[in-house]
Order: C-alpha cells, then structure tokens, then sequence
C-alpha cells in the first residue's frame, strides 16, 4: 500500500484547505485511513479517520465542526477538508491505513501500517 498526501500549503487564520490522500495497492474493504498531525516539538495526534466499508467516520475533538474527511472509492482517495483554519492547526499531515483496527484503536497511530509522507500546513494568523 503507497500513501500520496498533498493540498497542504499556506493560509490565513479562517481560511480552508482540502488535503487529498491517493492510496494504491489494497486500500479497500475493511480498511481504515486515518489523519494525523504532527506540529514541531510534539506528538504526532490524531485528527480524523474514515472506514472504506460504510464510510463512517471519527474525529478528534479539535476537528469536530470544522474538519471533515471522506472518500472516494472509484478515485482511490480520501480528503481531508479543513475549514476555519486557525494557527495552532500549523503542522506537517499525514494519511495512514491499515486493515484491522478496531473502533477503539482508530485514533491511535501505533495501529496503522501504511504512512504516507506527509503534506505541511502552515496557518498564520
């Protein structure tokens, strides 16, 4: 499985941003893409993730109301829209996937084998 994370960049605090994920290889039935997040000096968290099967989705609270993600099945591809930007959203992106997570462990990124390279936002204020 091959990760492609782009659509980062640099916007002003309130601006949006979409963050596209294209998956290759088997990225399909019961696997989960994850969003995570990682600003400099800290931990790597999670932001949101999304089932292939079904679509359902989970989110950090930092991402709820203003983050959404969702897929593409045909396109092989899951987004990440990121509204209302604010300044401590600054921080280099990834996607990630694997095919046995259970619910409990989505938000964890020790769970998830494939990591794309990851796409840097940067939000001034």
């Amino acid at each position: 499985v091959q990760l492609v994370e782009s659509g980062g960049g640099l916007v002003q605090a309130g601006d949006s941003l979409r963050l596209s994920c294209a998956a290759s290889g088997r990225t399909y039935g019961s696997y989960a893409m994850g969003w995570f997040r990682q600003a400099p000096g800290k931990e790597r968290e999670f932001v949101a993730a999304i089932r292939w099967n079904g679509g359902s989705t989970y989110y950090a609270d930092s991402a709820k109301g203003r983050f959404t993600t969702s897929r593409d099945s045909a396109k092989k591809t899951v987004y990440l829209q990121m509204n209302n930007l604010r300044p401590e959203d600054t921080a280099v992106y990834y996607c990630a996937a694997d095919n046995s997570i259970i619910l409990s462990a989505m938000g964890s990124a020790a769970a998830y084998k494939y990591w794309g390279q990851g796409t840097e936002v940067t939000v001034s204020s």
